[in-house]
Formats: structure tokens, C-alpha cells, sequence
């Protein structure tokens, strides 16, 4: 009896950590839109947009700050949309969607290419959030503790939710919102209380930011995630459930944090998020907040590294790719590497924005009968066409990219990011209708 149950205790544990990485979610733990919608506004409520609002808010109008924000949301709310409804449709996460483009072995170079990406800004957000907590812990209790030690507790933080996969992200994201919107909400009512609403009128001081330029800052905070939004789509009841979800929660989560900085920034005059809070004397609220808002976007990005590596070691379990992957991007922000190679995570990150193009032109437009789960051991190991397009669509991006970071021969949208998915779809679709007729 007493091994009956053990086999049922292990049996449990082992349905409670399964996550599905490289098979598609079974549709009776399929979710509603509200709750995925809760995750995406979670990842969004973090301190980099934060800074992006008191940018904003410092060099444009109010009125135009805000339509650059709302612009830039809607955008990324339609591009969100458009990748989640292919994740919702297979089922599978981002890796897995990659094997029907690129080959199985293909796919895997795509893998390893979506899972150092996302490994290295969470070795990033690590570092930034230790910084961050540093200041405030010396500013409330005087308390000073070194920026390895703080990398390394919010790296274990951080990783806790991502092993225990979507499930635990999700739980996270539903309790933390609410609680963050209220006491943001408190610091921008404290705020006002202070020093009134003149400053939000007063004319801007500093260089003014063209239009264009403010929509692709909104853009490129989040591009990114658009693209990993079948990582999440996939535990979608519906499609519908999927579109609802990704453009709630790629407006709001976007939006709301810059909005809401716009408004602290002027009427503050500050762009520093703990710093705001202490001055209106919310000293326990600014390390709630600062750390809720990076442990629900940093989870993920562990959560997509993982994601990504499964497919590379795809007899490993995932929960111990997501503890080897999460120390290794921790020891990151314990020794501080990270500032050392932003350089590197930015180019790497030009790969990723055309896989988003390359797998949404193939699933809408030239031939989503491929998509299906059972075919995926029929593959053929290298799929040369799309292998081509992510290469010249990279290219692409990094001719659009700005120097010492890329090329900047020239701009298109201003965001190298939507500048290498949109070349990516539009080739995609067009090479594939090339082949066809060769055919």
C-alpha cells in the first residue's frame, strides 16, 4: 500500500510540474482570456517603462505623450494578437511553433537563439532590480546590502515561479496586479495631494521628442514579447480567448505603467520610481512594488528561456533546464556581468522579431496545414526558405539599427525590432509564393 502511494504522491507531483513545453496544452486546462490577460499586464507593470513614461513625460506634451503611448499600445496589442492566435491554434510554445518553419534541427539553432535572449535580460533585470532595491533598503531602514547578494535573492525569487511553469506565473500575476495598481494608484493620488496638477500643464524643458520617435520607444519596450506570446497563448480555451487576452494585455500592461509615469515624472519632476514613492512617504509600498513588478516580468523572461532549451535538450526535464538556466542567469547579476554585454543581447535580439513574421506569414497566409502536432516527427531536419528569410530579415534589422549597435544604413518604423517582423512576414509570404509556382 505504502508504494501505491508513492507511485500515485509522485505521479501527482509530476502533473503538477508538467507544463506541456513540447507537446501541445490539453484543452480541458485551457484558460479563460481574463486570467492570461492578468499575466501579460503583470510583465508589463515593470520599472523600464517606468523610466520610459518620465522620458516621455519630460519631452513631450502631455497630450502628445499620451497619444504616442496609446499608438505604440494599440500596435503592439494587434502584433500580440496576431502571434497569440497562432499559439492558440497549436497549442505549442514558440521553440515548438519553430520546428514547423525551420526543420527539427533547424528549429533548434531558433531555440538556442530565443533561449540566450531571454536568459540574458533576465541576468539583466536581476542586476537592475538589485540596484533598485539597494537604494531603497538604504533609504527606508539603512540597510546596506552588496548588489550580489540582492542579484542573487531576487534571482531565486524570480526563478521560483518560472519552474513550476504557466500555472505558478499565473496565480503570481492575478494577486500581484490588483495589489500593484492600488498602490501605484495611491503614490499618483499622494503625488497630486503634494504638489498639486500645475506641473502636469507646465511647458517641457527638456530637447523635445518627435511623435514618431515616442511611438517606436513604446514600441520597442515590448516588441519582443509580442513575438514570445505563444510561450503564453498556448493555454488559451479559444483562439478568441487568445486575441482577447494578448491585446487586453498588451495595451493595458504597456500602457498603464507609462501613462502612469507621465503623470508622477511631471508632477514629481523625478523619473525615479523608489525615489517617488519615498519622497511621498510610501517606504514598504516601493519595495512592494519594486519587487512584485520585476518578479512578474523577469519570471517570464526565465519561463521563455526555458521554453526555448527544451527543445534543444529535449530529453531533459524542464524544470531542472529552468534551475540550471536561472542560476547561470543569476551568477550573471551577482558578478555584474550583464552591463558588460547589452551590446550582445541587443544584436541577438534582432534574430528573434522575424521568427515572429516568418511564423505568422506562414500560418495566415501559405499553408497552415502544416501546423499539426502529429507531423512534427515527419519533419524534414532543415527547411532551407525559411532559414533564408530569418536570415536576410536580421540583416535587415541590424541595417535599421542604429550605431555602435547596428548598421543604421536607414529607418523604416524607427524600431529595428518591428522593422525585422515586418520584412520577415511580407518576404516570407512572397519567397513562399516563389516556391510554389517552381513547384
Amino acid at each position: 500500500m505504502n508504494e501505491a502511494k508513492s507511485v500515485i504522491e509522485n505521479s501527482n507531483e509530476a502533473k503538477i510540474l508538467e507544463d506541456f513545453e513540447r507537446e501541445p496544452v490539453p484543452q480541458h486546462l485551457r484558460k479563460k482570456w481574463l486570467t492570461m490577460a492578468f499575466v501579460w499586464i503583470a510583465i508589463g507593470i515593470d520599472l523600464s517603462a517606468m523610466f520610459l513614461g518620465a522620458e516621455l513625460g519630460a519631452g513631450m506634451k502631455l497630450s502628445s505623450s499620451l497619444t504616442a503611448t496609446f499608438i505604440g499600445s494599440l500596435i503592439l496589442g494587434l502584433i500580440g494578437a496576431l502571434c497569440a492566435y497562432v499559439g492558440a491554434k497549436t497549442g505549442l510554445s514558440t521553440a515548438m511553433i519553430s520546428r514547423f518553419l525551420f526543420g527539427n534541427r533547424g528549429a533548434r539553432i531558433i531555440s538556442v537563439v530565443l533561449g540566450i535572449s531571454s536568459l540574458g535580460w533576465f541576468g539583466v533585470q536581476t542586476g537592475f532590480f538589485a540596484s533598485n532595491m539597494q537604494t531603497a533598503l538604504h533609504e527606508i531602514w539603512g540597510v546596506n546590502l552588496s548588489l550580489g547578494l540582492l542579484s542573487f535573492i531576487g534571482g531565486m525569487l524570480m526563478m521560483s515561479t518560472a519552474i513550476w511553469g504557466y500555472r505558478a506565473i499565473e496565480k503570481l500575476s492575478v494577486w500581484s496586479v490588483p495589489l500593484l495598481v492600488i498602490f501605484i494608484l495611491i503614490a499618483l493620488y499622494m503625488a497630486f495631494h503634494m504638489n498639486g496638477t500645475t506641473a502636469i500643464w507646465a511647458p517641457i524643458s527638456a530637447q523635445p521628442i518627435p511623435m514618431g520617435t515616442a511611438i517606436s520607444l513604446v514600441i520597442g519596450i515590448f516588441m519582443l514579447g509580442t513575438v514570445l506570446s505563444p510561450d503564453i497563448a498556448r493555454w488559451a480555451r479559444t483562439p478568441k480567448h487568445a486575441i482577447m487576452a494578448a491585446f487586453v494585455g498588451f495595451f493595458v500592461g504597456n500602457s498603464f505603467m507609462t501613462v502612469i509615469a507621465i503623470f508622477l515624472s511631471r508632477v514629481m519632476d523625478s523619473s525615479d520610481l523608489t525615489g517617488i514613492f519615498l519622497t511621498i512617504g510610501l517606504g514598504l509600498p516601493a519595495i512592494i512594488v519594486l519587487t512584485l513588478a520585476q518578479w512578474t516580468t523577469n519570471t517570464n523572461n526565465l519561463y521563455s528561456a526555458s521554453l526555448g532549451f527544451s527543445v534543444v535538450f529535449s530529453k531533459v526535464p524542464k524544470f531542472v533546464i529552468t534551475i540550471v538556466a536561472g542560476l547561470v542567469a543569476t551568477l550573471l547579476g551577482v558578478f555584474g556581468i550583464y552591463d558588460s554585454f547589452l551590446s550582445f543581447l541587443t544584436l541577438i535580439t534582432m534574430l528573434i522579431a522575424p521568427i515572429g513574421g516568418i511564423y505568422t506569414a506562414e500560418y495566415l497566409l501559405v499553408d497552415r496545414s502544416k501546423f499539426t502536432f502529429e507531423g512534427l516527427d515527419k519533419n524534414k531536419n532543415w527547411m532551407v526558405r525559411s532559414l533564408i528569410v530569418w536570415a536576410v530579415s536580421s540583416l535587415f534589422a541590424y541595417m535599421t539599427t542604429a550605431a555602435p549597435d547596428g548598421l543604421g544604413l536607414f529607418q523604416l518604423t524607427q524600431v529595428p525590432a518591428l522593422d525585422g517582423f515586418l520584412f520577415a512576414f511580407v518576404v516570407q509570404w512572397l519567397v513562399a509564393k516563389v516556391f510554389s509556382k517552381k513547384g
